[in-house]
């Protein structure tokens, strides 16, 4: 019997509002940041946990499709920091390079995200897991100190929003993400996100059916309908549709 997913090697990041019992909008849109970094990071420790247990060609091939998901799925979250969430909240701040420590910050893990997907295209389901489990050493540490560092930095963004000049950091985020979306990234990609977000007892439940923020027939749609397409490659996710971590798929 399969193992149940577990919070290795990449050891979950807490949120802002969690570690500080504060709910105004910086600290609110830190923790969402925080959450769906969770996500990623478990996202991560579902390939490192199942990679080694593959066997079969078929299992290894779906496998591959939901790496490059999960790949596809963190380069798009920080390809609309770079591009729509920084640029608008240096604009509402009237001020330049804010976030460039985050921008920075990316660069040190995108060599090996790279390194990561281009082994994956080229050798398919013939990959070697002790070689796939290489090459995530070589950024995990980069990757998991920026995932940390992130919300804080949103956090110390408040001392920039003023009466005169207020930063509605929420709004912002809410209108750059949903730049993100389109069909194919939905269909192809997102599922990696919203199934890796552990929320039935992570940091007490205080965010199950809070974030993400889903609600009725929608919730419906995206955490079960949606992914019955490409469900080979759901399997190996960490959660369940109602936030529970769940067995790995092999």
């Amino acid at each position: 019997m399969a193992p149940i997913y577990t919070d290795s090697p990449l050891p979950l990041i807490p949120t802002p509002k969690f570690q500080t019992g504060k709910d105004d909008p910086f600290t609110i849109e830190a923790s969402h940041m925080a959450l769906s970094h969770n996500a990623f990071i478990r996202g991560f420790n579902s390939i490192y946990q199942q990679a080694p247990r593959l066997e079969q060609a078929a299992d290894k091939s779906s496998f591959v499709g939901y790496c490059l998901a999960w790949l596809d799925c963190v380069s798009t979250h920080h390809r609309y920091e770079e591009t729509e969430l920084f640029p608008s909240i240096d604009k509402a701040a009237g001020q330049k390079g804010l976030m460039d420590g985050a921008v920075h910050e990316h660069e040190a893990f995108y060599g090996g995200m790279g390194r990561m997907k281009a082994y994956l295209q080229s050798q398919g389901p013939d990959f070697s897991s002790k070689e796939l489990l290489a090459i995530m050493d070589s950024f995990k540490d980069a990757l998991h100190s920026h995932l940390k560092a992130e919300p804080p930095a949103i956090v110390a963004l408040a001392k920039y929003s003023t009466a005169e000049k207020p930063i509605d950091i929420l709004g912002i985020a809410t209108t750059a993400g949903k730049k993100q979306l389109n069909l194919g990234f939905v269909f192809n990609t997102l599922p990696v996100f919203f199934l890796n977000m552990e929320t039935a007892t992570f940091e007490g439940g205080m965010w199950h059916e809070v974030f993400p923020p889903l609600q009725g027939f929608l919730r419906t749609v995206m955490l079960q309908l949606v992914p019955l397409w490409h469900s080979d490659r759901w399997r190996f996710v960490s959660c369940k549709p109602d936030g529970q971590v769940k067995s790995l798929a092999v």
